[in-house]
């Protein structure tokens, strides 16, 4: 289908102009109407996946990079700025994500949302927009107008449908997002000065471009790099950029907690994977001391903050902080096994986080708290829920058989067999282990304290006796909890769509690797650029004469 991707992207924001002529009273309607385009959105996202091997062979045969692309077409001519989409194995595994979670995010309102129902599903739709249109664009302006558009619906959903703190929340999210975003323009508008200008005197925004003909010496690639860690650290979010994230999901709504956590964090991993890895490899390699250290100090330090929780929202919250380091640490570990073990565990806590908002939900919407020592014995009450509840807790402390274990120990053989002259590997496998098992204990022991035992809270019995899961619930819970168990037991389809894009961004990072290898007088290892990306894909030569202009523009330099 040719535009599939921006017809997936507009096609919610079409919706939100509809739901404008929509009377306010009529809210059965709007509810009905948000879920059905949600669905159409996620419907129409099919064909990205089973359609994938021979798109992709058109892309080949253009010797690109992007699947499904479209443009670059002109749009502000003045500016050099374009229409250009597409999406890679990685990209296209975060819209399918992306569209599923939304249908399941609009179902999940129907009974939550009880004031304000006709702009609070506007906005849901308009936020679905920018996240797409994140993940699709190819030029850096395209790119920073959605990464802008996503951050107003978060605000209002979180300020206005949010908890008892919510205009603090949102404000906060608010003012960490945009900080981020204007350190991270700076380091786009870096990138679009350096590119060659056209016939009319213009630079250009667009990625392709600024792959193939932008070389940045080390020192200008550093600070580069600090700008656009800034802007993506603090989305992950990376220790110590974090304290905005468990003021966000308590206070949110648990539909904006299950699209916080299940998409809008990744925004922060792909911004990485997109965009700092390939076009500034040098700086890459300068930074991975700090960005490991700060990875694993997030896996550590989430970890043991979700033991002391008394709040199961906040307890979700910070486990956040623990599996996106583990994510971070995966993807800086420049191993092949690392980067496609960090794009597998993304998806997994998308599933797995978001499963787990969802179920605080449904008990909070019976019992309105969310303070675990007022539970106990739920088990007794509520069996469906309880057994749901396990799945997705052993799911995210990564049970074997399950998706949380694939995307794990992928990390770990990545980030053992990650070179030793550029950071202790070993060292770094330790760490990631003891988070694991943080990970188990904090997550298990809340299981333990809500569900098992004698009921002792006489109310929670009054509420929730003979309210078990209803058939709504049983039906946004079950996909997530099928996804969880298919990738555990075959998660091959998943590892073979990213294969062309994680070869190409080892092949990108290939040549900075060997001059840090040949100043240590070390050979490189195999592992660290396999044998298949060494004919990468796209722009692979292009980029290569990039890396190479960038050593003789380094040279020149001193």
């Amino acid at each position: 289908m040719p535009y599939i991707l921006s017809i997936l992207t507009y096609i919610p924001l079409a919706a939100a102009l509809v739901i404008l002529f929509i009377p306010k009273e009529n809210t059965k309607l709007i509810k009905y109407f948000t879920t059905g385009v949600f669905l159409l959105d996620f419907l129409l996202s099919l064909p990205l996946w089973f359609g994938w091997d021979a798109a992709q062979a058109v892309a080949d045969a253009k010797h690109s990079l992007w699947v499904f692309e479209e443009g670059p077409h002109p749009w502000i001519t003045s500016l050099g700025a374009g229409y250009h989409f597409g999406v890679d194995g990685m990209s296209m595994l975060l819209v399918l994500l992306t569209t599923l979670l939304g249908v399941i995010a609009a179902w999940s309102s129907w009974t939550y949302i009880q004031n304000r129902e006709k702009e609070y599903y506007i906005w849901l739709l308009i936020l679905q927009t920018g996240m797409l249109g994140v993940f699709c664009s190819l030029d850096f302006f395209l790119f920073y107008v959605f990464w802008e558009v996503m951050l107003v619906p978060m605000y209002f959903l979180i300020g206005i449908w949010g908890g008892a703190n919510k205009l603090y929340a949102a404000i906060k999210f608010f003012l960490y997002t945009l900080a981020g975003s204007v350190l991270m323009l700076i380091g786009i508008l870096v990138l679009y000065f350096r590119t060659p200008v056209d016939a009319a005197g213009v630079h250009s925004f667009d990625l392709d471009v600024i792959l193939e003909q932008v070389a940045l010496n080390p020192a200008l690639q550093w600070w580069v790099f600090a700008a656009f860690f800034v802007g993506f650290a603090i989305k992950v979010p990376m220790f110590p950029f974090h304290t905005w994230l468990p003021d966000a999901h308590v206070e949110a709504p648990t539909a904006g907690s299950v699209i916080l956590a299940g998409v809008l964090l990744k925004m922060g991993t792909y911004g990485f994977y997109r965009f700092a890895l390939p076009i500034l490899p040098d700086a890459t390699l300068a930074w991975l001391p700090f960005l490991l250290i700060l990875s694993i100090i997030g896996v550590i330090y989430g970890a043991m903050v979700s033991l002391v929780q008394k709040d199961m929202k906040k307890l979700v919250a910070y486990s956040s902080v623990s599996h996106l380091g583990f994510c971070m640490a995966g993807l800086f570990a420049l191993t092949e096994a690392g980067i496609k073990g960090s794009i597998m565990q993304m998806l997994n806590h998308g599933i797995s986080t978001g499963g787990l908002f969802l179920l605080v939900g449904i008990i909070y919407e019976r019992m309105h708290t969310r303070e675990i020592k007022l539970y106990g014995g739920l088990a007794k009450l509520m069996p469906v829920y309880a057994v749901f509840f396990m799945i997705i807790t052993l799911s995210s402390i990564g049970l074997p058989g399950l998706n949380g274990f694939i995307g794990e120990i992928t990390i770990l053989m990545g980030a053992y067999h990650m070179p030793e002259f550029l950071i202790f590997s070993k060292s770094l496998v330790f760490f990631l282990v003891a988070g694991m098992l943080l990970g188990a204990a904090y997550m298990l022991w809340l299981y333990q304290r809500v569900f098992f035992g004698e009921v002792t809270n006489p109310h929670l019995e009054e509420h929730v006796k003979g309210k078990d899961m209803n058939g709504r619930e049983w039906g946004y819970m079950i996909p997530l909890v099928l996804l969880a168990l298919w990738i555990g037991l075959y998660p091959k389809p998943v590892f073979d769509k990213m294969d062309r894009s994680v070869q190409y961004l080892m092949q990108r990072m290939k040549p900075a690797v060997e001059r840090v290898a040949a100043a240590k007088g070390v050979a490189v290892p195999q592992v660290t650029a396999p044998a298949a990306a060494s004919e990468s894909p796209g722009h692979g030569e292009s980029g290569g004469h990039a890396q190479e202009a960038g050593e003789t523009h380094a040279e020149g330099s001193h």
